[in-house]
């Protein structure tokens, strides 16, 4: 996906929902690949916070990234906003510990982000596949979300409260585009029981029937609800048969779980990055959506750590057998270090090698602690790519392979018996004059054990 900013800054004031004062807030176009940040600009000092999920800190009622004792707070529906707009660079500078909270909402972020038009920026930013199901489960909330494979990106949300009043909701995005028409307009909501609780311990200072849905979970009693009204002096509040305070009647009949969606998606941006990838979630919050991204987050990283690494299936009869590769190579028992070749295209190798106790090497590398010398699975390397360069060459007479030189080279693990060394080499420039360069990476199982970059001559010998 093309990387995307802003094309000039824009500024919107409100109320900050928790802190209740008043936020100036402006958005900046940046760079390509600054990724999306927030600066707090009120303190002596400015400070920069990466809108990363690794900062966050709190999650009740509202998403809180922070560095150090400096926090930026209730980010969840601008980065819904950001995120619907598929924007990858942009600054964010608040003159406060929060965003504001104005109508509830995204939609006047979509608006504001909108009026800033958007401009693509050089390079792209890899989005994080879904190769197979995952599934993260909270025992105690009977939160469960589920991402499985899928062709684009789609996210699918199911609230039930188990209340007498409101009724079990379901919301779908099915397409990023589809967010600032169908969910951005949706509202946070409150449950009216749940309200002193929040205002006594400092959260909601600045929450407003103007921009909360508040509802109630079971059928209150008229003196109960009048000492709500005289609390937070709303005296003309009442309760509809929906459970729905009358004075902010719902946008659309699911207005409750398209807002979850909206928070979930705002939540899932802090990755980072998109997904492409189906995601289901069963009564999301923000505690759930953030370690559910954290766990991605994880993910992601192992899965770019091993990107290129080789599958092998022993199951599947291989390229080339022993028989095949004395036939290519010179190197014999006890050097020849390669088992089998499982694929094979125009610029790289994978090669197999199993390692036994028996091995000669063993002898004296080391006695009663066998480990299998780097200086051979760089030999072992240097083979697998040998048979590349022999096959690309075409020519079946003998050959010699002669090292001229290795580069990076690291050794992560040992490698002992009863291993199985994947090796893929990988030509990082096309082969002249016999002169092969080759990046080299060994995995056992899912672990990288060995990598450098080998250069070598392959040289015909004289008949």
């Amino acid at each position: 996906m093309k990387r995307k900013t802003i094309q000039h800054s824009v500024s919107i004031s409100g109320t900050g929902l928790h802190t209740g004062q008043t936020v100036n807030m402006k958005l900046n176009p940046t760079e390509s690949g600054q990724g999306i940040s927030f600066k707090r600009v009120d303190l002596e000092s400015p400070v920069k916070l990466k809108a990363d999920v690794s900062l966050v800190t709190r999650t009740e009622r509202g998403t809180t990234i922070a560095k150090g004792d400096v926090e930026v707070s209730t980010i969840e529906h601008l980065m819904a906003a950001i995120a619907g707009a598929q924007i990858t660079d942009l600054e964010i500078e608040l003159d406060a510990s929060e965003v504001p909270i104005l109508d509830g909402s995204s939609y006047p972020f979509v608006q504001l982000l909108k009026q800033a038009s958007f401009t693509d920026l050089e390079g792209d930013i890899e989005c994080f596949e879904i190769k197979e199901i995952f599934t993260y489960r909270d025992e105690n909330t009977h939160t469960e979300i589920t991402v499985v494979p899928y062709d684009g990106f789609e996210l699918n949300v199911m609230i039930d409260f188990e209340s007498e009043m409101v009724a079990a909701q379901s919301a779908r995005l099915q397409d990023i585009s589809q967010f600032s028409e169908d969910i951005a307009d949706s509202r946070t909501f409150v449950f009216i029981e749940d309200l002193e609780r929040l205002y006594d311990a400092g959260l909601i200072q600045g929450g407003d029937v103007d921009n909360a849905v508040v509802i109630t979970k079971n059928i209150m009693e008229p003196q109960e609800l009048d000492r709500i009204k005289k609390k937070f002096g709303k005296e003309d509040l009442e309760i509809d048969d929906n459970g729905i305070a009358s004075l902010t009647s719902l946008r659309s009949p699911n207005e409750l779980a398209k807002h979850k969606l909206l928070d979930l998606l705002g939540d899932l941006y802090l990755l980072g990055r998109p997904i492409k990838g189906k995601i289901f979630a069963n009564r999301p919050g923000h505690k759930a959506n953030t370690t559910f991204t954290k766990l991605l987050k994880s993910e992601f990283q192992k899965a770019r750590k091993y990107k290129g690494k080789p599958d092998y299936n022993p199951n599947i009869d291989p390229v080339m057998g022993i028989a095949d590769i004395q036939n290519m190579l010179p190197h014999r028992h006890p050097f020849l270090l390669v088992d089998k070749i499982i694929d094979i295209k125009d610029n790289y190798v994978v090669g197999v090698k199993s390692i036994s106790f028996g091995e000669w090497y063993f002898r004296g590398h080391f006695p009663d602690n066998p480990v299998f010398p780097g200086v051979l699975q760089m030999e072992a390397l240097a083979q697998t790519g040998g048979i590349l360069a022999l096959t690309l060459a075409g020519d079946g007479g003998k050959w010699d392979t002669y090292f001229l030189k290795m580069d990076n080279v690291k050794f992560k693990y040992k490698v002992v018996p009863g291993d199985v060394m994947i090796m893929k080499l990988e030509l990082l420039a096309p082969i002249r004059r016999g002169i092969v360069h080759m990046k080299g990476t060994i995995f056992v199982g899912n672990r990288l054990v060995s990598e450098g970059e080998l250069t070598a001559q392959i040289v015909k010998r004289e008949e």
